[in-house]
């Protein structure tokens, strides 16, 4: 599958809160993560920061991560909250210790970055019985939203990269446009 980014010149459009909780709410993805005080993740993918600011009031460290530097402008523009560090990383290649992270979060971007080699990597940072939260655009959904379904993947392709990668898939399910997934790090 051939990888992209979203278009930086488009990133007013990720601050679109009618549009982004329409397929993934605020209280969804605190549902799906359930943050709490201590907790350290990354936001992979993360962009402007939208999903990284519903989460960071509620956990230690959150770390947004995404490749493109100026998502992070964007971000930095519109203010970081005190616990949130800008990572400018590929989730091939993450700059973090082995088992360091609590949680990763992966809201309309694992199309963006997953294969074997990202997996693999996410699944190293992660420590023992980390999850893994991925809301996507699904290939198998309806297409009147989001990338053209050749560069999604479908709940079953998502999964098949998680176990293959050392996950236990704890939720899945098929949405209109969108699948979740929720995976932990076998300890």
């Amino acid at each position: 599958m051939g990888f992209h980014t979203f278009d930086s010149d488009r990133a007013a459009a990720l601050e679109d809160a009618a549009e982004r909780y329409r397929y993934c709410s605020r209280e969804e993805l605190h549902g799906l993560v359930a943050p709490y005080a201590g907790m350290c993740l990354a936001d992979l993918g993360s962009g402007t920061g939208f999903y990284t600011d519903d989460l960071a009031p509620h956990v230690g460290t959150a770390y947004a991560v995404d490749v493109q530097s100026v998502m992070h402008d964007h971000y930095r523009e519109k203010g970081l909250p005190a616990n949130v560090e800008l990572v400018e990383a590929d989730a091939a290649d993450l700059p973090f210790g082995t088992d360091t992270l609590d949680a990763a979060v992966s809201t309309m971007t694992f199309h963006e970055f997953a294969d074997a080699g990202s997996l693999a990597e996410v699944a190293r940072v992660l420590r023992p019985g980390g999850r893994l939260v991925t809301v996507d655009w699904d290939r198998d959904g309806a297409g009147e939203a989001g990338p053209p379904r050749d560069e999604t993947y479908g709940l079953d392709g998502a999964i098949a990269l998680q176990t293959d990668a050392g996950f236990v898939v704890d939720r899945a399910e098929r949405r209109p446009e969108t699948f979740v997934s929720v995976a932990r790090l076998t300890d």
